[in-house]
């Protein structure tokens, strides 16, 4: 078992999240979009990080255990659930560790309640991108269409061999060890439930531009920041990640070289050591050159 489950009411519904660990500081893990959740995101993140720290996953609304969930969970919602998490476990301040869309509610926590954030990690965050026009445009579109969002993918991801393709075209870039196991659960999550983009995708997108763009407030950021990032991101390129970290004072930005967008599932031991030893630093070393960057090898 990877971790015990302890699920939160809410309004809506309930909030499940998974608790590993007594003691240490504790981290809080948020998870990507779509049918992604804790246990798929954070499978080997938990039992690594739980040596040292008290770890919380949690699964957003809709996605895992926190459902049925009845309501829109868009950007405010999300950052709700955040402090829920925190104030139901009595949490003064945890580190948050973010991924995707995960990524940019770890951000947008940060900036909205810097108190309660000791440290902050970024993989391949959303939140920190534009669009050209008409790319835009297409985007906002699928946003706005059921059909197009929603109805057409839970079709087409109901083959296990599109769900293989998408995993290794859009998540990874390269080969991963447990591959298999991840396209089974993402599937069998797909048949249960459905696939498509999340409230937060479809909230986050206006019709000229980004409603969820962070950059122009990263620089108030000022706890110690780690970006993490694939070379070979489909989905997320390195050089919006790597000016993003340029935004917040201090931040270190990590290249893990051959990874895709999921770099947690493609190379866990190399992230996972990235993400222990940052938390480990002192205050004092958490705060890296602005332009820094170090690049690990696969």
């Amino acid at each position: 078992m990877v971790g015990e489950s302890v699920h939160i009411p809410q309004p809506e519904g309930s909030l499940r999240v998974i608790v590993r660990g007594d003691t240490g500081p504790p981290v809080l893990l948020l998870s990507g979009a779509g049918n992604d959740n804790a246990l798929l995101s954070w499978r080997h993140a938990i039992p690594a990080l739980a040596a040292e720290h008290r770890v919380l996953a949690l699964d957003w609304p809709k996605q895992g255990e926190s459902k049925p969930w009845q309501g829109f969970a868009g950007h405010d919602r999300m950052i709700e659930c955040v402090t829920a998490v925190l104030d139901h476990f009595g949490l003064r301040q945890a580190a948050l560790v973010g991924l995707s869309q995960g990524g940019a509610i770890a951000l947008a926590y940060t900036i909205r309640h810097p108190e309660r954030v000791s440290r902050l990690v970024a993989l391949a965050p959303a939140g920190v991108i534009s669009f050209p026009p008409v790319v835009h445009q297409m985007l906002w579109l699928t946003a706005k269409s059921r059909l197009l969002n929603r109805t057409i993918p839970s079709l087409v991801f109901r083959s296990r061999a599109a769900c293989a393709w998408f995993a290794r075209r859009a998540l990874f870039a390269g080969p991963v060890a447990d591959f298999e196991e991840i396209v089974d659960e993402y599937h069998a999550d797909v048949l249960a439930n459905g696939a498509g983009s999340s409230d937060w995708q479809n909230d986050s997108i206006g019709f000229r531009r980004m409603r969820v763009d962070l950059r122009p407030e990263l620089p108030t950021i000022s706890c110690p920041t780690l970006f993490i990032q694939g070379s070979h991101d489909a989905g997320v390129r390195p050089r919006h990640t790597r000016a993003a970290a340029g935004l917040v004072p201090g931040a270190r930005f990590e290249l893990i070289e051959g990874a895709g967008h999921w770099s947690n599932r493609q190379e866990p031991e190399r992230v996972n050591a990235l993400i222990t030893g940052f938390l480990r630093e002192s205050p004092a070393d958490g705060r890296g050159d602005p332009g820094e960057n170090t690049t690990m090898r696969s």
